[in-house]
């Protein structure tokens, strides 16, 4: 019996849905990789779609699981959370790693940009 079959109706479509959603958060944040001008801005797209979209991932994997298994199925929760924390920290030292190449690189601390600077 494969999963699909395992699942009730209602519960299939509650994991479409959260499955769906998680790739729209995916999508949109790498439109905003594409469509995004500069690294500073650019950077934060992907991680607040790969964020939300792991998020409702890893709900639809719980659920899905939980439901087949007959049992609450928890060990995908370890998955979300190493994610959830490991994708910020990255955005973060991409960030300093970036601006400390842009303090070498003009000799100089960076001043505060002008608005509608898009560079």
């Amino acid at each position: 019996m494969s999963l699909i079959e395992a699942l009730p109706p209602w519960a299939a479509v509650l994991v479409g849905v959260l499955v769906l959603l998680g790739a729209g958060f995916a999508c949109v944040g790498s439109l905003g990789l594409l469509r995004l001008r500069n690294f500073y801005r650019r950077v934060h797209a992907p991680t607040l779609g790969s964020t939300l979209g792991t998020f409702f991932m890893v709900a639809a994997c719980v659920v899905a699981f939980s439901l087949a298994q007959g049992r609450p199925a928890l060990q995908v929760l370890l998955i979300g959370v190493f994610l959830t924390l490991t994708t910020p920290i990255t955005l973060m030292l991409l960030v300093r790693a970036a601006l400390y190449r842009n303090r070498v690189e003009d000799g100089q601390s960076l001043a505060a940009p002008e608005p509608g600077d898009d560079e």
